[in-house]
């Protein structure tokens, strides 16, 4: 024992000289961390509820500049005085509506304008020709909070409206107030699902109380101060936030974060076993953890930065955003953790307490201490081949499902999952009403071309009727037929002129599908194609011209940033592991689990959720999120493996490798998963989608690749998976000459 005692005092002089800092120094740095922190987090703080005052969730924003729906909706304004966006309120009967009910919906109307955020021309009542419904457009002020607008004018009509008349709020200012609401619940909702999950699964974990309080606060704090640098560069239009992007930036700093902190805190562990002083254990922890945390911060912010190459502003807009939010998870990580631990010392993992054990237990096999990972690791030596080949295989069969996915657009009343009152609106609208009602084509013409888009506008069969912009027809437009503009009044009234602005007119043509059916798709895409014929200088916008922009701006965005992120991502391994064949082989894994994560994704939204479809970002967003923190966690084995490899030759660091990451990768992986499945409370297709992506995609790295396919993978080669780097020819410093390799 006296042996054992003063074998015990040796490393504490050695660890103290070699970390070489005062005891007030000590003291003073992880106080002075934890302070900025909370100070950082208790000015970003307030912020959560102040989201939307910087967010908007217009689509026309996110779009690119060049494209004809953006610039007819910057050029609209000119020709009326109003930018205000429509809401089509909807009055509907089983039986044919009275002269008395149209008079007193036309006096209930009169009334909306005494709502604050309702403009003054709302439009008088039209009847259906069947007799059985009654709309009405009621402009919006765009400098309003439309879903809060249109909750008033839905809550005055359903209180005003007689019992027998059913009445719904439609139309884009509908469906935008449908969006706002769905989004409501971020701050909130989403947060609290988020941190419950994760506090829960830490707590299993690490069986400590302290442990998953020190690992929130990380990731609670970061999420503070990202949301602080976000919200003030939106406040100064630097960058454009939306719901989605606000959610998805939660969520991975939450998730980034708490993996970083996994990592450290499984490193810390580790040094307080082999040495006795905790500040020495605390700077082991950090130097161990530093290289693997930047190197999977640095591939997730490498690949979100190729977003800025997208023409929608929603992707490009993420991409710094979100590289935000990583910078302050590993700066979270890496100061305000280290400091935390300090504080808690050994303390930290209370109710248990981690032992002073320089011993550290070796298997004959070489591969150390008993348990689950350790029996992973003795199957991977006995059949290495058998493994990656039949995973492979697995893998390959899964991702066949991927060309299943319906990923060319959904239809606008689509993208709010459960009940919509715009999406009944729009129903019962079509029923009886010109489906296009209130979204309307827009059609920017040469003024000495009216005649001639007039003309292809009227002979298109999914047209119902064309009119133009009038500044002295009563209701500010025009009716327009092939014998050119009708006048309103009795015979010899004189047609009214129409408003020019620059020798160009703006002339609407309203659909007979919804304006966000396909339909309406394929006839937008027809009149260009025939306007580019006939006229070439005129652009056509609206809401269905934005839908379709803005899925072919997609597309193309998934097929550009694609490529490019793999070959960034490639480019960080090659420079991290020192080769060239390893990355190679990584990358690939991560995308054949892409690729399967995709194809039981598709089988499930097809066959079980019967989802209508996937916008095409999905993909584009389920890559970046999948291939780049998929590489996380292949960066957090690999880099151990390579540190293990320079000891103890590469077959045996491959097994100490996958034996003391399994754990704490694995539990990261299950926390990411759960973080980002939290986004499906979230009633937004778009999120559930990404949410089961994304979750599912992370178990399947860490579960099957990540313990299973690379190091069965890696371990079948042998060293010659570190070429073209020293390593691929040589053995570990202290491995004998006649050990594997």
């Amino acid at each position: 024992m006296n042996q054992g005692s003063t074998t015990a005092k040796s490393p504490v002089r050695k660890d103290a000289a070699r970390a070489g800092a005062p005891k007030w120094l000590r003291l003073l740095l992880p106080a002075v961390l934890i302070l900025v922190w909370l100070t950082a987090a208790g000015i970003g703080g307030p912020y959560f509820g102040k989201v939307n005052e910087v967010s908007s969730n217009d689509p026309t924003t996110f779009l690119p500049e060049s494209a004809d729906a953006t610039q007819v909706q910057e050029l609209q304004g000119e020709f009326t005085e109003s930018d205000s966006l429509p809401a089509v309120t909807v009055f509907a009967s089983e039986t044919e509506i009275t002269d008395d009910q149209l008079e007193e919906i036309s006096q209930i109307l009169e009334t909306l304008p005494d709502i604050q955020g309702v403009d003054d021309e709302v439009s008088p009542a039209v009847p259906s020709d069947d007799g059985l419904a009654v709309q009405a457009f009621v402009p919006i002020n765009s400098e309003a909070d439309t879903g809060d607008v249109v909750a008033q004018v839905g809550d005055e009509l359903d209180s005003s409206v007689p019992d027998e008349l059913s009445v719904y709020v439609t139309g884009p200012a509908g469906f935008t107030a449908d969006l706002t609401a769905a989004f409501a619940g971020i701050d909130g909702l989403l947060l609290a699902v988020a941190l419950a999950a994760v506090f829960i699964i830490l707590i299993v974990v690490y069986r400590s109380f302290l442990l998953p309080i020190a690992v929130l606060s990380t990731s609670l704090f970061a999420l503070c101060a990202a949301l602080l640098t976000v919200w003030w560069l939106a406040k100064w239009e630097v960058v454009l936030l939306s719901g989605q992007t606000q959610g998805i930036l939660f969520i991975l700093v939450i998730g980034a974060a708490t993996d970083y902190s996994l990592l450290l805190v499984a490193r810390y562990r580790e040094e307080l076993r082999s040495t006795p002083d905790k500040w020495s254990a605390t700077l082991r922890a950090v130097k161990g953890s530093i290289e693997p945390i930047l190197a999977s911060g640095s591939t997730v912010i490498a690949g979100l930065l190729m977003l800025l190459l997208s023409d929608l502003k929603s992707n490009s807009t993420l991409g710094p955003i979100a590289s935000i939010g990583i910078v302050f998870a590993m700066l979270s990580a890496l100061t305000l953790l280290p400091a935390i631990l300090f504080a808690f010392g050994r303390g930290a993992f209370w109710p248990k307490r981690v032992k002073y054990e320089p011993e550290i237990v070796v298997a004959e096999h070489g591969i150390p201490g008993e348990g689950l990972w350790p029996g992973v690791a003795r199957k991977v030596k006995k059949r290495p081949r058998t493994i990656w080949i039949v995973t492979t295989l697995i893998l390959l069969v899964g991702a066949a499902g991927a060309t299943q996915l319906k990923a060319d657009g959904v239809a606008q009343s689509e993208l709010v999952l459960g009940q919509s009152d715009a999406r009944d609106g729009q129903e019962v609208l079509g029923e009886h009403f010109p489906g296009g009602s209130g979204s309307p084509v827009q059609v920017i013409a040469a003024e000495d071309e009216r005649e001639t888009v007039a003309n292809v506008l009227l002979a298109h069969t999914e047209i119902e009727e064309v009119s133009i912009t009038a500044e002295d027809s009563p209701s500010g437009t025009a009716p327009v037929t092939e014998d050119g503009i009708e006048a309103f009044g009795p015979p010899g009234t004189p047609e009214p002129e129409p408003t020019v602005v620059n020798e160009h007119v703006l002339m609407q043509a309203t659909l007979t599908a919804a304006a966000d059916s396909q339909t309406a798709a394929e006839t937008v895409r027809e009149l260009r194609t025939d306007l580019d014929e006939a006229a070439p200088s005129s652009m056509v916008g609206g809401v269905t011209a934005t839908d379709v922009d803005t899925i072919d701006a997609s597309i193309d965005d998934r097929n550009l940033i694609i490529p490019i992120i793999l070959a960034v991502i490639l480019g960080i391994l090659m420079i991290l592991l020192r080769s060239i064949l390893a990355p190679i082989l990584l990358v690939a894994t991560t995308v054949i689990s892409f690729g399967t994560a995709m194809g039981v994704s598709a089988l499930v939204f097809n066959g079980v959720f019967d989802f209508p479809g996937a916008d095409p970002a999905v993909p584009l967003f389920g890559f970046v999120f999948l291939v780049a923190l998929g590489i996380d966690y292949n960066i957090f084995l690999m880099t151990r493996v390579r540190e293990e490899s320079l000891k103890h030759g590469t077959r045996q660091g491959v097994l100490r490798g996958l034996t003391v990451t399994g754990g704490v990768i694995t539990s990261a992986g299950v926390v990411l998963a759960a973080t980002f499945a939290a986004l499906s409370v979230i009633p937004i297709l778009f999120l559930v989608q990404l949410a089961f992506i994304v979750a599912f995609g992370v178990l399947l790295d860490t579960f099957i690749v990540r313990s299973l396919l690379v190091p069965a993978l890696t371990y079948d080669i042998g060293r010659t998976v570190w070429w073209p780097s020293k390593l691929s020819r040589k053995s570990g410093k202290h491995a004998s000459p006649s050990q594997p390799r």
